[in-house]
């Protein structure tokens, strides 16, 4: 028996199990259902030489040096600034909605009115919340929040999760802001990138330890049965610490009910051109049934006259077959939730990654909380 045993083998389940066998000198065996490493930062590259995320576009950025520098301990990083456009009345803008974004849809002298409004109330390079503009005292920075609400929000929400924002809690829709100014970066964090080689050379580095044991092609549940007096592996009672980065309800049976996710669907293609699209993401918030058209070349460039990609279809998670991509939040899922981790924690059972822990993590704060349960684990 491993003293630790890793359940999970994506970006969260690699952080832990790569500092335990390493800092700690401990063996670990990590297990995964699925044939590949990487969970959904899976990546490869397709028959056109282009690498592909296979389950939905993957773009890195913290603010932290301590997450950087770590992942850097497996990585060079092809230094890329994510940049998205919508489709709003029949025009491709720049998200998040800027001084560009206005000069596009609105008439010159209203969209100049709208910049000197928000200059004046915010100063250059804030964001505002669309919700603060529609809270304004004036009409025009209350007409530009609701268009922004109405445009480029609502109906992307009604996609993405199927519930419109006030039936979820305020961590999972994340409100929309408005840049007062021209920078159309998405993201203007400290540290910005892609691994060079893709995400799965990266997690395949850091689970290159001679101390873990990779099990593929392994369901948990199938090895593992939870008991009154523990959880029992092979018959065998497990008196070692079990880093869980699944659904806790589906590892005590559903005992309290079902845990709500969304999933996507997702269809490739291949066209004879060299780019498709005018940047990595567009987004459709009002029309088409996807949520978002994904070009792989923009994120990471290789010289061929093909491109691939990728539509992007929410769903409600309903059958073992699909995969948990978004935790549903609302008041009612979150205390479903605490009672799985009560009783994961009589079961020495330490839930971890945004499926595991229920939370609507990026990258950079699925592995700062890997780190965090790293540490707790090694005092």
């Amino acid at each position: 028996m491993f003293k630790y045993i890793v359940v999970g083998a994506g970006l969260s389940g690699a952080v832990v199990a790569e500092r335990i066998a390493s800092q700690l000198n401990e063996k670990v065996l990590v297990v995964d259902r699925k044939p590949h490493i990487a969970g959904t930062c899976f990546d490869s590259k397709d028959e056109n030489g282009i690498l592909v995320h296979r389950y939905g576009g993957h773009l890195f950025r913290t603010e932290s040096e301590v997450v950087w520098s770590y992942l850097s301990q497996f990585t060079d990083w092809h230094y890329y600034q994510h940049r998205v456009l919508a489709w709003v009345d029949g025009k491709m803008v720049p998200l998040p909605f800027n001084f560009n974004s206005m000069d596009m849809v609105f008439p010159a002298e209203l969209a100049s009115k709208l910049k000197e409004k928000l200059l004046n109330a915010y100063g250059l390079n804030t964001k505002v919340h669309v919700t603060k503009l529609i809270q304004s005292d004036d009409e025009d920075l209350r007409f530009l929040g609701e268009y922004v609400y109405e445009k480029v929000f609502i109906h992307y929400t009604l996609k993405q999760w199927g519930r419109r924002p006030e039936e979820m809690e305020p961590e999972a829709t994340i409100n929309v802001p408005v840049l007062v100014g021209k920078d159309d970066r998405y993201y203007t964090a400290r540290f910005q990138g892609v691994p060079r080689q893709g995400y799965t050379q990266m997690v395949q580095r850091m689970l290159s330890q001679k101390n873990i044991k990779l099990m593929l092609n392994t369901d948990f549940l199938e090895l593992a049965e939870v008991k009154a007096d523990g959880i029992y592996i092979m018959g065998k009672k497990y008196d070692g610490t079990i880093i869980y980065t699944g659904s806790l309800d589906e590892l005590f049976g559903y005992r309290f009910g079902r845990l709500p996710f969304r999933s996507l669907d997702f269809r490739f293609e291949t066209h004879d051109v060299e780019y498709y699209q005018g940047a990595a993401t567009v987004h459709y918030p009002n029309s088409y049934d996807f949520t978002r058209i994904i070009e792989f070349k923009h994120i990471h460039p290789v010289d061929v006259k093909r491109t691939t990609i990728c539509f992007e279809y929410p769903k409600e998670y309903t059958t073992e077959n699909d995969e948990r991509y978004y935790p549903v939040l609302t008041k009612e899922s979150k205390a479903t939730w605490l009672k799985y981790a009560d009783l994961a924690r009589e079961y020495h059972v330490i839930p971890l990654g945004r499926v595991g822990e229920f939370k609507y993590y990026n990258m950079s704060e699925a592995v700062e909380s890997a780190l965090r349960a790293f540490n707790d684990i090694a005092k």
